[in-house]
């Protein structure tokens, strides 16, 4: 899978979204798709590194304590 494969998913994603409010303007959609996109890339990425933090952290490019952060924050520990 292609990172061209990935942003067109979410494009498509999107659309629908946008197209699914029928008119209704959206609001805050900036976080809200950090939201959506953040949490299942937490999940996905410590089930694959074992639930290793320090291993998911240089993964995802992040420092430790920040990933630590948003594990809470997503209530995923």
């Amino acid at each position: 899978m292609s990172k061209k494969y990935i942003e067109e998913c979410i494009r498509t994603s999107l659309e629908t979204y946008l197209r699914d409010l029928r008119g209704t303007e959206p609001n805050d959609m900036y976080n809200m798709m950090l939201q959506v996109v953040e949490k299942p890339l937490l999940e996905v990425v410590m089930q694959h590194a074992d639930d290793n933090q320090s291993k998911a952290a240089q993964w995802l490019g992040l420092n430790r304590n920040t990933l630590h952060k948003k594990l809470l924050e997503h209530k995923l520990i």
